[in-house]
């Protein structure tokens, strides 16, 4: 039977709890062990598909095409764990399937009630990813302890660990302690009254994580075990890292937290093996070379809104051994008269994907910038369709050329809507989304980067090149040199798109940097970079 791990937060929100989860899962596969992720959230849209990158940030594609929440980024970024769409439950998920299970007379005349049928579901979402071969399952509870919304998760999982047996349960409670410069100290009247919300509860946790700007030192530790009634070696101080967030797993390393996990929950585990974890850190705080890439985009205000490519970019630094610095160009910003002094002396432009007319013509400028001074060019998602848009603009001369998302009316739609999506009537979860196979021209940038002739990428769209316009754009030099190929000739989509003439011009209709590691970079976030240093070093 799988052993389960329950980490939850107090105090405040976003202190990092899948960071710390993915952290965790890290640890316990270096010992050999393997292990689910999964987040529970307490909002009740089912998922965030349809929810504003202001509201949530980024929303994670999984390979069988669920539209997740951005930690679940993190688990896979640090794990090797296998991520489905029962790896991200939510409130609206567990109450559809609650009534649906009703209305079809289910529960057999029982009056419905939060406990235990809410609860009960909640149990067996949780049960359903420790399945075999796993040794531990890791569950995230969104949101923070006293909030109404996480009640019934927190229910939930009090009664796993009484169900499962406490030597197979441990709960892990993410707290912060506030640092006060007027007095100068970290304060731990907030862990305090956290902890004692989720004893209430019933939950009693069995770690500590406290997050602080400041060291914690070895006094108030022990005043934290004795208030909070948790072991004093069980205090774990996570301080602001320095560079990255690479960095965590290892400040857990050296106060042993792995030891706790492996010790409590009596899990026959090898040492631990994190030499390639240790260098890729030491590549970040001590790399060959520094480049800057301009990203053009309009989300660029919140990190968390392109999370991933974020991270994608560092792991392209990583596998080239530089530090990539980036340089924020919000796409409404950018014109013919200000891009020169926007995007000059960038060693690569990266046009994000997005949704929604505001910035487009900044990006396809950003885009014409990119292609005649030739510098590395690398397109997300609509950061291939303004590609597409600006080549028909400005080198066949379609100066009306568009994307039929933004004008309708386009005499030359070079992007249009693709012919699955014209019935679709409901925004949530209809997008092409998922892994697809692609594949690859021989020869091309792309084939050279991958090293193969069919991979598979994670997508989020609903607008494509549009086939009518192929012959014409290919004539003129765009290579199209990932397709995706049905049983139906008709339903061939375009991938990727590049410029053989150009030092680097690659763009994807997928999202790359869903598959990006730290460990292991995305051969095109690999070779973006390769071309970004060789650009650095030609200026």
């Amino acid at each position: 039977m799988a052993k389960h791990i329950f980490i939850t937060g107090g105090v405040v929100s976003s202190l990092g709890k899948g960071l710390t989860s993915a952290a965790i899962g890290m640890l316990l596969e270096s010992r050999g062990l393997k292990v689910s992720v999964q987040k529970c959230d307490p909002y009740i849209n089912v998922d965030p598909g349809t929810m504003s990158p202001f509201q949530h940030g980024e929303v994670y594609v999984t390979e069988d095409g669920a539209e997740t929440d951005l930690d679940l980024g993190h688990y896979e970024r640090f794990t090797h764990a296998k991520l489905t769409r029962e790896s991200n439950i939510t409130t609206g998920k567990i109450y559809s399937s609650v009534i649906e299970r009703e209305r079809k007379g289910g529960y057999l005349g029982q009056t419905v009630q939060v406990v235990p049928h809410i609860t009960d579901e909640i149990k067996e979402a949780v049960l359903r990813v420790a399945g075999a071969g796993v040794d531990v399952a890791i569950t995230e509870i969104g949101g923070t302890v006293g909030d109404i919304e996480s009640l019934p998760f927190l229910e939930a999982v009090r009664q796993l660990g009484l169900e499962l047996g406490r030597e197979n349960v441990l709960f892990i409670h993410l707290t912060l302690l506030p640092y006060l410069r007027a007095s100068g100290e970290l304060k731990t009247k907030p862990t305090q009254h956290s902890v004692g919300k989720l004893r209430e509860i019933g939950i009693v946790p069995d770690v500590l994580i406290c997050r602080s700007e400041k060291p914690v030192g070895d006094d108030l530790k022990a005043k934290i075990s004795l208030f909070c009634n948790v072991q004093r070696k069980s205090v774990i101080e996570e301080k602001d890292v320095d560079v990255s967030i690479y960095e965590v797993p290892l400040v857990f390393v050296e106060q042993g937290l792995d030891e706790l996990i492996v010790k409590h929950l009596a899990l026959d585990a090898p040492a631990r093996s994190i030499d390639a974890w240790r260098d890729l850190v030491g590549i970040l705080k001590q790399p060959d070379r520094t480049i800057e890439i301009a990203i053009v985009g309009k989300y660029l205000n919140l990190n968390d809104a392109y999370k991933s490519m974020f991270e994608a970019l560092t792991h392209g630094g990583i596998a080239n051994r530089s530090r990539v610095r980036i340089r924020k160009v919000q796409a409404e910003d950018v014109t013919p008269e200000s891009v020169e002094g926007l995007l000059a002396g960038a060693h690569g432009i990266l046009v994000p994907g997005g949704f929604g007319e505001r910035g487009i013509e900044g990006k396809i400028e950003a885009v014409r910038f990119a292609r005649t001074r030739k510098i590395p060019y690398f397109g997300l998602c609509l950061g291939l369709q303004v590609a597409t848009v600006e080549f028909a603009r400005n080198v066949l001369g379609w100066k009306d050329a568009h994307s039929t998302e933004f004008n309708k009316d386009t005499a030359h739609p070079v992007i249009d809507l693709m012919e699955s999506q014209r019935s679709v009537e409901n925004l949530g979860g209809t997008m092409r989304l998922g892994a697809y196979p692609c594949r690859l021209k021989p020869g091309s940038a792309a084939h050279r980067a991958y090293g193969k002739d069919l991979v598979h990428e994670r997508h989020r769209h609903r607008f494509e090149v549009n086939n009518r316009y192929r012959p014409d754009l290919e004539r003129k030099g765009l290579v199209f040199s990932g397709l995706h190929r049905s049983e139906k000739v008709e339903e061939e989509l375009v991938e990727i798109i590049e410029l053989p003439e150009h030092p680097w011009f690659v763009a994807t209709q997928f999202h790359p940097e869903f598959r990006s590691k730290p460990t292991d970079a995305h051969p095109l976030f690999r070779e973006f970079i390769r071309a970004a240093l060789d650009h650095q070093q030609g200026t």
